[in-house]
């Protein structure tokens, strides 16, 4: 019996190990992805196109800002692109990149790549990039507008450090990490009105409204609930302790947070900004959408199917 629980453990360290040497081999894959078409102009409605998309809808600023600029962040002010924001996740440490046209943000990246960072999830050196951004749908009007103002910001020189992934997160990154991309065709561009059509594009294909509103599994960042039904938890921990705010049910179903809001008022939650100092609902970049584009965002969330799911609402505080 020693002798059998010897070579059985013998048997699961050598596969133990195996195991490790593979996860560690598969690091540096790389993924091949179509490069678009895409190229920055220097027309001025196009650029500033892009700024309302970059700082409104996109909310980039809400990950890609300097530490410490949140409340100007939360404001709706226009600060440098210039990354370095620190996310701990279940998988490590995630730093948000430079996108300044700095040589140390995308400055050496050519147009064609960063439309297939944002289209496709694979970036300039071919390695497959954590979903975190939504616009593999985004129209080829909007991602040039983005790229050219993107372009057109002051560079800053500032050297992010690059993510540090525990054990859980490398062999997510050997197994599981792959380019996420299109579903559906590509518009080359989308009429602006107020119609439900173009709330679903916001919502989906630029202001990322799904990707907190529905949960998903925070190790591979998959989908696993009906869309836009809430329940998706995101924690924040301070010395006193984690604050935990879960995403609100959005459809009309029992529980649905809007429920019964007109269009109106709606559009007046927005114009508040931040009233939770602890939300993660980027407020400050929100409020500065127009009023055709809140009134899209609603016409959309009114004719989703409706999902009976109670969320709790406000901040919950959880011991260290």
């Amino acid at each position: 019996m020693r002798k059998f629980l010897f070579w059985s453990g013998c048997l699961l360290l050598i596969l133990a190990a195996g195991l490790y040497v593979v996860i560690l081999l598969r690091q540096d894959r790389r993924f091949a992805a179509p490069y678009p078409n895409l190229h920055a102009t220097t027309d001025s409605a196009v650029i500033a196109r892009g700024k309302s998309l970059v700082f409104d809808m996109a909310h980039c600023a809400d990950c890609h800002a300097p530490v410490r600029s949140e409340r100007e962040v939360n404001r709706g002010g226009e600060v440098p692109l210039s990354g370095g924001r620190r996310f701990d996740l279940p998988l490590g440490t995630i730093y948000s990149k430079n996108l300044t046209p700095d040589e140390t943000g995308i400055g050496k990246m050519t147009d064609p790549e960063i439309a297939r960072a944002l289209r496709y999830g694979v970036g300039a050196d071919g390695r497959a990039l954590f979903d975190f951004m939504p616009f593999h749908h985004t129209s080829d009007e909007d991602l040039t507008a983005i790229i050219s103002w993107l372009r057109q910001q002051q560079p800053v020189k500032n050297t992010v450090p690059e993510n540090k992934f525990n054990l859980l997160g490398k062999a997510v990154s050997a197994f599981l990490l792959k380019p996420a991309g299109p579903s559906e065709p590509i518009p080359t561009a989308i009429r602006r009105d107020t119609t439900a059509l173009y709330g679903r594009y916001i919502a989906n294909s630029i202001a990322n409204c799904r990707g907190c509103h529905t949960n998903r599994n925070l190790m591979t960042g998959a989908f696993i609930g009906k869309d836009f039904s809430g329940g998706f938890r995101m924690e924040t921990s301070t010395d006193s302790g984690v604050y935990v705010i879960t995403s609100p049910n959005l459809t009309g179903g029992n529980g649905g947070r809007i429920r019964g809001w007109t269009e109106q008022q709606f559009i007046a939650r927005f114009r508040m900004g931040k009233l939770i100092p602890q939300s993660h609902m980027p407020w400050g970049s929100f409020k500065r959408m127009s009023d055709v584009e809140l009134k899209a965002i609603y016409k959309y969330l009114q004719v989703l199917r409706p999902v009976d799911k109670e969320v709790p609402p406000g901040v919950t505080v959880e011991k260290k």
